[in-house]
């Protein structure tokens, strides 16, 4: 998996024996989970909020939107 590091939220993970620190949105899905099994409701609502501002800024950044590329 290739390190984007898009949203800057980094955790502290074990990966092939080794402590890494890894963005969030780089994490396998198994890995987002663990973390979120982990946090309180009041962080998660934070992450939550951060995940959107990052989506938000890319689709500005890059004049995204989910209804491209469908038929109309």
């Amino acid at each position: 998996m290739k390190k984007r590091e898009l949203c800057g939220i980094y955790f502290r993970i074990k990966r092939n024996e080794q402590y890494e620190n890894i963005c969030f949105t780089d994490m396998t899905e198994e890995e987002q989970k663990e973390i979120l099994n982990d946090l309180s409701p009041n962080a998660i609502r934070s992450l939550c909020l951060r995940l959107a501002q990052v989506v938000r800024i890319l689709g500005d950044t890059f004049d995204l939107s989910a209804a491209e590329g469908e038929e109309k």
